[in-house]
């Protein structure tokens, strides 16, 4: 009985603590913020916002709700009242954003405007890297398929350049790259297929230029084995023009196709020791075959990093085949998403460069195996230059003489004679020159009358006449006359 009565009391004592714990569970306790704010009023002791994050949030929820205009005059607002908050290079970058997110040609050309001056005021800022990454996704979102207007695929490469290599330390860097990519996707995509359009018109140079600026400038591009086949198969056709070229010696003829299949041989092999995992391997080791020309083997180096290249890529589905038709923008699905892409554009292959490129080649093979031109004479050295030993120096030449002097050189007078020099001057050192000599007197002549001579009388016979000067023979002289035969003359008929 009495252990009954003690199980009793134990259970009343129980009873009582559980409503007693009951009771002190239903008194609500006081909540405690997680994020208690910052900006407490010290004085009172109470919790309240400052009036400048009061009004970002505002503008916030404002853009979300997709009414822009709204944000941006809460913005400009917070701007204009606070111009030293803590939340001005935010603001200042919202407004930015304002202008993307409403989206359209005029919107996105004033949010450039915007990130642009954001840049310029807060270059050293965190944000600065983000509003040159959003300029970029400005002509990222503008861009058009490969076959279209690329302006804005070129302005996106650039954009995003600026921002890696201004911003190297940025957290925005990895997306940037992939950016980079899709975009030099598309524009390789463009190259690649102009390139193989002029090969399929025979338009061998243009097809190697445009190929080969796509090899040299975007190794990354997914179709990058397909352009090295279309480089190797626009030399091996020119090898074939060459083959089929009348008039052409059969020497020059075999040398030329020589340089041009070597050159197709050299696209082929590079196929398969950079991309030995694409899919046009196998295509370029038959051609390299039916060229008899060996096959090379890739490295193990390349093989990874070729592999990982093909296993980065998503496959093309039918799916994106049907977007890509429906869609405005270009498809980079094929995009890689490992190596780094190339930042600088080397120089650009053209046209008129692979043109001199085959005369330069013609020229060689005709050329080819004659003897070598002799080599140019030496040209002598001029009169006021100095003497060479390995050239003949130039034949001294005469001045004319100075007016006013009969003898054909000109006197330099001669310094005065320095009485302590160790080398004195030989000879008279008088600089008074000789008198001129005159010219000799010339002879009389016949007919001339000396001064004070009388004149002569002409000659007179015996008996006082005048002689008469016998008269000339006239038949030896020249005429015009026809002249009369005399003797025997006058039986020749001639």
């Amino acid at each position: 009985m009495k252990r009954f009565s003690q199980k009793i009391a134990m259970a009343a004592v129980a009873a009582l603590v559980l409503t007693a714990m009951t009771a002190e569970a239903k008194v609500k306790q006081p909540k405690h913020k997680k994020n208690e704010d910052l900006s407490a009023n010290p004085l009172a002791n109470m919790n309240s916002k400052q009036p400048d994050k009061a009004l970002f949030d505002k503008a916030m929820v404002s853009m979300k709700k997709g009414r822009f205009d709204v944000a941006r005059l809460t913005l400009q607002t917070l701007l204009n009242t606070y111009p030293d908050s803590e939340y001005r290079m935010r603001a200042k970058l919202a407004v930015g954003d304002t202008w993307f997110k409403e989206g359209g040609a005029a919107a996105l050309t004033q949010a450039e405007a915007e990130y642009k001056d954001f840049i310029t005021f807060f270059p050293n800022a965190p944000e600065a890297a983000e509003a040159q990454m959003k300029v970029g996704d400005i002509y990222y979102q503008q861009m058009e398929k490969p076959d279209r207007d690329y302006t804005n695929a070129q302005r996106a490469e650039e954009e995003y350049r600026n921002m890696i290599n201004q911003f190297p330390d940025s957290a925005l860097i990895p997306r940037a790259k992939q950016k980079l990519r899709d975009v030099q996707e598309v524009l390789a995509e463009r190259e690649t297929e102009i390139g193989l359009f002029y090969g399929s018109r025979e338009n061998y140079p243009a097809s190697i230029a445009r190929l080969s600026t796509v090899v040299d400038t975007y190794p990354l591009y997914s179709k990058s084995d397909q352009a090295l086949l279309g480089i190797g198969d626009a030399y091996s056709g020119e090898a074939a023009k060459i083959q089929a070229a009348p008039g052409l010696p059969g020497a020059v003829r075999e040398r030329l196709r020589g340089m041009y299949l070597d050159r197709a041989a050299a696209a082929y092999t590079k196929v398969i020791t950079r991309y030995p995992m694409a899919p046009h391997v196998e295509d370029a080791r038959d051609r390299l075959v039916a060229m008899n020309r060996p096959v090379p083997e890739p490295t193990q180096a390349a093989i990874a990093e070729s592999d990982a290249e093909e296993r980065s890529r998503q496959p093309l589905r039918f799916t994106d085949r049907t977007l890509g038709i429906i869609m405005h923008g270009p498809s980079v699905v094929e995009a890689v998403h490992v190596g780094d892409p190339s930042l600088s554009d080397p120089k650009r292959t053209v046209a008129p460069d692979i043109t001199k490129e085959n005369v330069s080649l013609f020229t060689s093979a005709i050329h080819a195996g004659q003897p070598a031109a002799p080599a140019a004479a030496a040209a002598p050295t001029g009169v006021n230059e100095p003497p060479r030993t390995d050239v003949p120096s130039a034949a001294p030449t005469m001045s004319a003489p100075d007016a006013g002097t009969s003898v054909g050189v000109s006197v330099v007078s001669a310094p005065s004679a320095d009485p302590n020099a160790v080398v004195k001057p030989v000879g008279s050192t008088s600089t008074v020159l000789p008198a001129a000599e005159g010219p000799s007197a010339a002879p009389d002549q016949v007919n001339d009358i000396k001064p004070g001579q009388a004149p002569t009388a002409p000659a007179t016979a015996d008996n006082g006449k005048k002689k008469k000067a016998p008269k000339a023979d006239l038949d030896d002289e020249s005429s015009s006359k026809k002249k009369k035969k005399k003797g025997l003359g006058k039986l020749n008929p001639f």
